[in-house]
């Protein structure tokens, strides 16, 4: 029998480089965490379970980013936002393949999948970000 995957910011990232949306569904009251915790901030359980998010959902929320961090700064202006998913979970992400001017809060999404970038020191983590469908 497989060991269990440890709930940790590892292993979700693990789980995004297979293509995969990952969280944490606590077993005693079923809330979903996503990044994974160790500890449901609703009922303190530490009894985790990973399960399988939806990679679609609508934007609630963003910004454009104009004054980037090092490693984003050749991709400035860029949008990030928060992304509800289907089965209610909300996620950050960047917002791609879409002109700025035509971003609109409400619009659907989808998650796309990438390769880290082996130019930034750290983290060397496969990333994701949405696009509309």
């Amino acid at each position: 029998m497989a060991e269990p995957q440890a709930f940790t910011i590892e292993q979700f990232y693990k789980n995004i480089s297979q293509k995969k949306l990952m969280g944490g569904k606590c077993r005693k009251c079923g809330k979903i965490h996503l990044p994974p915790r160790p500890l449901c901030d609703k009922c303190l359980s530490t009894e985790f379970e990973w399960v399988e998010l939806p990679q679609k959902g609508k934007l609630l929320t963003y910004t454009i980013i104009h004054v980037a961090p090092t490693q984003f700064q050749s991709m400035a202006p860029y949008a990030v936002g928060i992304i509800q998913l289907e089965n209610g979970v909300k996620i950050p992400g960047m917002i791609r393949d879409v002109p700025l001017d035509k971003i609109k809060v409400g619009m659907r999404l989808k998650m796309e999948f990438e390769e880290p970038q082996h130019t930034q020191q750290w983290p060397q983590w496969p990333r994701y970000h949405f696009k509309p469908f």
